[in-house]
């Protein structure tokens, strides 16, 4: 029996692994298998009479992948002018699709003993895509719902 099948049958949850990344003051983690990969901001092909949300269209080697800004899907003013977003890639069922993103984070480790639904003073548009909050030692990690960003 391997030590993760015998951990689990003693009933112990295992950690799990998010890439992290800052938008304003707020810092989100999404799975990290969930993410294909993270690039600086890359020349965007404009999207007409597309949602807001929406920045545009970029080409990642032939694949042409849809850029969500999350600023604005969280109801944030813009970023500064000279300030570019990063992109996480991240794969979604409907192929690869791109989030903008202020600042790029580590990856980091965090167990379920520190996993609690989002507490109230989260605004309603940043809680509304979250799975939960892990508590850090000195801040909260939002757990990012990456499905539930990409619904527009």
């Amino acid at each position: 029996m391997n030590p993760t099948a015998a951990s689990d049958a003693a009933g112990e949850a295992r950690s799990r692994q998010y890439a992290t990344f800052m938008v304003g003051d707020l810092y989100f983690g999404v799975d990290v298998l969930q993410v294909q990969e993270v690039l600086r901001y890359q020349q965007m092909t404009p999207v007409p009479c597309a949602d807001r949300v929406i920045e545009g269209l970029i080409n990642l080697r032939g694949q042409i992948v849809t850029a969500f800004d999350v600023r604005r899907r969280l109801g944030l003013p813009p970023r500064s002018s000279d300030r570019t977003p990063m992109n996480v890639v991240i794969r979604s069922d409907d192929g690869a699709v791109s989030l903008l993103v202020d600042e790029i984070g580590d990856v980091i480790e965090v167990h379920p003993d520190t996993f609690e639904d989002p507490p109230p003073t989260i605004g309603r548009a940043a809680r509304d895509l979250l799975y939960g909050v892990y508590k850090l030692e000195d801040r909260l990690l939002l757990a990012l719902a990456a499905d539930k960003i990409l619904k527009v």
